[in-house]
């Protein structure tokens, strides 16, 4: 059964972008009588609130949503992803990086650089046992894959066909935190998910995961890549734009079940104004009929009401 899952980061409350990838991602685990997995990504601990694991559970859940036990927090599974680098590293896969993000653009700049039009030119690629050592009193590295210029091609189970070129990535960062590119295809393979619904702003990550899944020897998965919802200035959701979650859409007067028939509707499982639960969208779900483009919101809809001082 392909396995599915929705890894939000608990940084604050799932807004309808968010929620919307949630319950496409359910309906297509659901849809095959799978597993559906919620994992959380709390690795940027400067970011990540208590509160929020709580406050996102609820969320899913006053949805209709249901998941399996247990839930997973990346943060304590570090063990793993330390293991996945160190092979990385021992089969000469990965290899330590120096550079700033400012080295990086000037050199990816200049002229007749090799790996031109990647984000990273390889600069630190072939460097010396004794250059690297040298480095490393002054700075502490990154460490990046083995990739430049590699093509990878798929098929989205939504975007349809894809492809594209893949520079040397970050797979743990100078701080010492793994990478999302590392972690995602850790969990993943370790939770036995076979397919990944995610947002399509995550559409281009997928050939560098592609990549980790080949290079670590695991089976990759499919994936379907979610249109994004977005305002009406065409940019991702975002609390300046106003009531963009749950709690907020609760503070004008709508229930989780009006927030459901919203995203039913943009989803083409409902028709304006009809109300239903998750069993009826998980009866008329079919994927080959999901949009491909993104949602956006009026401005008047996301509104918040502004309360006169009394």
């Amino acid at each position: 059964m392909p396995a599915g899952r929705f890894a939000p980061s608990p940084t604050g409350r799932l807004h309808l972008g968010n929620l919307r990838t949630a319950l496409v991602a359910w309906l297509f685990a659901r849809h095959d009588g799978a597993p559906f997995w919620v994992r959380f990504e709390d690795l940027d601990t400067a970011s990540v609130r208590d509160e929020h694991y709580l406050t996102q559970i609820d969320d899913l859940a006053s949805l209709g949503l249901d998941w399996d036990e247990p839930t997973v927090r990346q943060s304590e599974r570090l063990g793993l992803y330390q293991e996945a680098l160190a092979n990385l590293l021992a089969d000469d896969i990965a290899y330590p990086c120096f550079c700033s993000r400012r080295e990086i653009r000037e050199a990816a700049s200049a002229p007749n650089m090799p790996f031109a039009g990647h984000q990273y030119p390889g600069t630190c690629a072939k460097l010396s046992s004794e250059q690297r050592a040298r480095k490393q009193r002054d700075r502490p590295p990154a460490y990046r894959v083995r990739a430049a210029g590699r093509t990878m091609a798929f098929h989205d189970d939504v975007a349809g066909a894809q492809q594209f070129e893949v520079d040397d990535f970050v797979v743990q960062r100078n701080d010492g935190t793994p990478a999302y590119h590392l972690v995602v295809v850790i969990d993943d393979h370790h939770q036995g998910v076979e397919l990944v619904v995610r947002a399509d702003d995550l559409l281009e990550s997928t050939s560098r995961h592609l990549v980790l899944y080949e290079l670590l020897g695991f089976p990759p998965p499919r994936y379907a890549h979610v249109p994004l919802v977005l305002s009406a200035d065409g940019n991702r959701l975002a609390k300046r734009h106003g009531a963009v979650n749950l709690s907020d859409r609760q503070a004008k007067g709508e229930s989780a079940g009006d927030v459901l028939q919203l995203l039913a509707v943009s989803l083409g499982l409902a028709t304006s104004g009809e109300r239903c639960d998750t069993a009826t969208l998980l009866q008329r779900f079919n994927p080959a009929l999901l949009p491909t483009e993104p949602l956006i919101l009026p401005d008047d809809y996301l509104a918040v009401e502004i309360q006169p001082d009394r």
